[in-house]
């Protein structure tokens, strides 16, 4: 057994493990370690998915290094191993038939298997022997040694029958003595007939073998001896093919290992409703309704230790011991993928080099050592260590308290600076006091029932636990006048003082508690604040390219009006141009939201630029009437419309000629290269152009570019209540039918 091993095997009983790992073991295909090699969120990815599907149990195999060994010296291998790779081999094609969810499909798909080695699986029927079948020879040899068992029997049969050997006769069946048919006789059978003794039984008889069966013996060994040969034949055969593949013998013998403790894990897990825990980076153990599977309906620990260093305290027999072995039977359990019951949603432990438990005494005739020194043997060696967990229970055993926790105090705090956590069980408070004011130490008691007068097996966190040294040794059978006259010893100053360590150590750490959570509450308040200010910033931001949008749509409006003016002159268009640009400056300042009224049926309103009168209002809905058309619109998007004033036209000059004509609606429209909020609003007035000339069909002509006018025009055109349909042009995606 390598040093390794013995650290496993130490650590697994120091942890009660070995009955949960011997569990386990069974529904191995063969026997070995439960220690998997390699990438561990590799294994954990195919452990996943193998527990999505069902799959068969591996076939029962022996470990095969010694076969392997053999074959690279070109050996000979017996029939069993031969068909113990067969088996390996065998099962590899039943799980490339199965639906196999990834990464397990590629994996397994990856195993080819080479032409020859799969003849050689033909070779075998299902309980290990060369199939006769395929060898007319072999079939010969089995038909001729069963025809002469078969005269065997029947010689025998009439003999132990016959009236002269009879009375010699113990019984008149036929016995296997050492593999071979015999009948058992009295003494003097001699009389009767010639035969030979093969035995002798409990009772003194004789197992004989007639020598009127003596040649149908000789020709049964005979036989065996050709099939002997025959079959010595088929492994020296078989085994030249290994020899010529054993890079490949070797890789099939390490995936069937693989493959084993996947499916032997998930099997574990399926039998008993375990759950599994994927190691993470950070240092932290939180279990929630964790059970070690050592005990028997016991008390489910919910414990969260992210600090350097955790000192459990309090009640004795109280499960302080259990809880450190609890939370390193966790951190090795999921260190080797093991499942274990616990709530997996709200569990997390985290992956360290080595796990290490100081529980034990050291204290014997053979060692030769003192518990305390003991003690500082196993301490020493964690100053050799990193990355590392650790275990110490009753940490102060085997000198003087006081001392003791000044020592390990100091040795602490060393330690932890080497990346190494601590679990820690202690009945004295000197320690617990030293360390109570450290942010890297968690307090932990082990809580009592004082009523009931028995420990409750449950923890709180941030605490220190009294010891309840005299309730437990009168709860277990000391008389109750020892305890009494125990304490008068003790003392009632010293209780008292420990009653004012466990207060004072508790007040201190609840300010502090108090003092983190105030500076959590203003951190979240900073964020806040900081938080309001860039929506601010984006508001005031939105604000201004709302005014800069605005100030385009009039300068081309007004450019278009120039245009008009240049081509008819017209002073009344002057005119209104001039107050145009007299209303155009104004600052943000002067924007005002106004509440809207209500809405009612005969109002005259607004829909987007149209004109309309509202008919009727019917929950979110509206239906108004725009130029002669009846439409069904959200309420939502109605404005009342103000009275417009009436202007009063200056008298035409006679030479000016202006005629208003109406146009027809457009078939398409072009938004190249506008903002988005201007490509919206043409669009819309498009489509209320196209509804009121009754157009069926049109096009919206945005371009491809980065794709994000295309995506705001597609989500306007979802909500529009007038579009039946709208597609992107085939061929060309810069484009969008619209059926309306």
């Amino acid at each position: 057994m390598s040093a390794q091993q013995r650290s496993e095997k130490s650590i697994i009983q120091k942890l009660d493990l070995d009955g949960y790992i011997a569990r386990f073991k069974q529904f191995f295909a063969r026997e070995k370690s439960v220690v998997m090699m390699g990438d561990i969120n590799q294994h954990y990815r195919y452990i996943k998915a193998l527990s999505t599907v069902q799959f068969p149990p591996p076939y029962d195999v022996p470990n095969l290094d010694r076969e392997i060994i053999l074959l690279k010296k070109q050996g000979v291998l017996a029939l069993d191993e031969i068909y113990a790779f067969v088996k390996m081999l065998s099962y590899f094609n039943v799980l490339a038939a199965l639906d196999l969810p990834e990464p397990l499909f590629s994996w397994i798909k990856s195993i080819q298997i080479p032409q020859e080695m799969s003849e050689i699986v033909g070779y075998f029927t299902d309980d290990g022997q060369i199939n006769a079948e395929r060898d007319p020879e072999l079939f010969d040899l089995e038909r001729a040694i069963k025809q002469n068992k078969a005269q065997i029997k029947e010689t025998l049969y009439k003999l132990a029958h016959s009236g002269k050997l009879l009375p010699y006769l113990v019984d008149s069946q036929v016995h296997f003595n050492g593999g071979e048919e015999t009948l058992l006789a009295r003494g003097g059978f001699n009389n009767a007939i010639k035969a030979t003794v093969a035995g002798r039984s409990a009772g003194g008889y004789f197992y004989i073998i007639p020598q009127s069966i003596s040649h149908l013996k000789e020709k049964e060994a005979a036989l065996l001896s050709g099939k002997e040969e025959l079959i010595y034949r088929y492994c020296k055969k078989i085994s030249a093919t290994f020899f010529k593949w054993e890079r490949f013998i070797s890789f099939i013998n390490k995936e069937y290992d693989r493959f084993d403790h996947y499916q032997a894990r998930v099997s574990f897990s399926r039998a008993n409703e375990y759950e599994f825990i994927l190691p993470g980076k950070e240092k932290r153990i939180k279990l929630q309704d964790f059970a070690h599977p050592a005990i028997d309906n016991p008390v489910p620990i919910t414990m969260d230790l992210n600090k350097k260093i955790m000192l459990v305290t309090g009640v004795n027999a109280g499960g302080k011991t259990m809880l450190l072995k609890s939370m390193l039977s966790a951190v090795y359990m999921s260190k080797y993928l093991l499942p274990f019951k616990c709530d997996a949603s709200r569990t997390e432990v985290g992956h360290y080099k080595s796990i290490e438990a100081v529980i034990d005494d050291p204290q014997s005739v053979k060692n030769d050592i003192s518990t305390f020194a003991g003690r500082m043997v196993e301490f020493a060696k964690l100053f050799g260590k990193e990355d590392a967990i650790v275990g110490v229970d009753e940490i102060e055993l085997g000198t003087d308290s006081d001392e003791a926790a000044s020592l390990f105090r100091v040795m602490l705090d060393e330690l932890r600076k080497k990346g190494i956590t601590f679990i820690v069980t202690t009945h004295h408070k000197r320690l617990a006091s030293l360390m109570a004011s450290d942010n890297e130490v968690e307090l932990i008691a082990a809580l009592y029932d004082e009523a009931a007068r028995r420990p409750t097996y449950t923890f709180l966190q941030g605490s220190i636990g009294k010891s309840y040294a005299f309730e437990t040794a009168e709860r277990y059978g000391i008389p109750p006048s020892i305890v009494a006259k125990a304490k008068e010893v003790y003392g009632e100053d010293k209780e008292n003082l420990n009653e004012l360590i466990e207060k004072s150590t508790s007040l201190e750490r609840e300010m502090r508690i108090k003092i983190a959570g105030i500076d959590e509450k203003l951190l979240a308040i900073e964020k806040q604040k900081q938080k309001l200010q860039e929506e601010e910033t984006k508001l005031q931001e939105s604000h201004r390219k709302a005014i800069a949008t605005l100030e385009n749509r009039y300068n081309a409006a007004t450019k278009k009006a120039q245009e008009a003016l240049k081509a008819k002159e017209s002073t009344e268009g002057r005119r209104l141009l001039n107050e145009a640009y007299q209303r155009k400056t104004f600052t943000s300042k002067e924007v005002k939201l106004e509440a809207q009224e209500p809405l009612k049926e005969g109002d005259k309103v607004k829909y987007r630029s149209h004109k309309a009168q509202l008919l009727a209002v019917r929950g979110n809905d509206a239906t108004i009437i725009v130029d002669g058309l009846k439409m069904r619109v959200p309420l939502s998007q109605l404005k009342k419309a103000g009275e417009t004033p009436q202007i009063k036209a200056a008298p035409k000059a006679k030479k000016t000629d202006v005629t208003v004509q109406r146009t027809g609606a457009s078939v398409s429209v072009k938004v190249l290269g506008m903002y988005a909020d201007e490509a919206i609003a043409k669009v819309d007035k498009f489509l209320s152009d196209a509804l009121v000339n009754g157009l069926n069909e049109v096009q919206i002509i945005h371009g491809t570019g980065s794709g994000v006018l295309a995506k705001l025009i597609t989500e306007y055109l979802k909500n529009h209540p007038k579009i039946e349909k709208f597609y992107r042009m085939p061929g060309n995606l810069g484009i969008t039918i619209v059926e309306l």
